[in-house]
């Protein structure tokens, strides 16, 4: 199988997995991956089931955002392109409507440079801080900005994000590949169920915990 048959099968493999076990619905979310060599993007279509896909569904994108083939993008290929453009490391994007993440939203989150606090060790290892983007409807191009500088600002603090929760929208997470995206994923969803059930809610790991994390782990916080 080549390279871009993989990734087209990975895209479908983990938008099953998320339909299948809840983290999806209906017709919202939307995964990307950056192909090698200058060849562009490959992102979901524009209303389409994750649970659902084939490789043939996918859209075809050029580097610049141009379709490559008849399926239609995505509304948040913006989004996903400004993300791969201000992230080097980024070689998928991963966005989800999850229940819990976006019920925080309406709730009320921690704080708007963190949406959850870091309350469990794996959550400030393998998620990080999660600032809050500010609502916009779904698509807007203001967004792709707001990330972008989110991510520009998290890196000059060197402790760059792999993460943002859009309110009323949900996450949006980027990793090297659709399965460690899907990872960092429910780890975010799993920690934002915690937060809003716990009760009494936990107290946030303390300064000197998280420089432990830190120091054994390359932790980023």
């Amino acid at each position: 199988m080549n390279g871009f048959a993989a990734q087209c099968e990975a895209i479908c493999r983990v938008g099953r997995s998320l339909f299948e076990r809840g983290y999806v619905h209906a017709t919202a979310g939307n995964i990307s991956v950056r192909l090698p060599d200058e060849a562009g993007f490959l992102i979901t279509p524009t209303d389409a089931c994750l649970g659902f896909l084939i490789p043939d569904d996918l859209a075809h994108a050029d580097r610049d955002g141009a379709p490559l083939g008849a399926a239609r993008a995505s509304k948040t290929l913006a989004l996903h392109r400004a993300i791969y453009a201000a992230e080097p490391a980024a070689q998928c994007v991963l966005h989800t409507h999850s229940t819990q993440l976006v019920a925080l939203t309406l709730e009320g989150v921690w704080r708007a440079d963190a949406a959850l606090p870091p309350i469990t060790p794996y959550f400030v290892m393998k998620v990080g801080r999660v600032p809050l983007i500010p609502y916009h409807r779904p698509g807007h191009p203001a967004v792709a900005a707001l990330v972008a500088g989110e991510i520009a600002a998290a890196q000059a603090r060197k402790a760059p994000i792999r993460a943002v929760l859009l309110d009323r929208l949900g996450p949006t997470v980027w990793q090297d590949s659709p399965a460690s995206a899907m990872a960092v994923l429910e780890e975010l969803e799993e920690t934002a169920r915690l937060w809003r059930t716990a009760r009494p809610q936990p107290a946030p790991l303390g300064d000197a915990q998280i420089d432990d994390l830190r120091s054994a782990f390359g932790a980023r916080w």
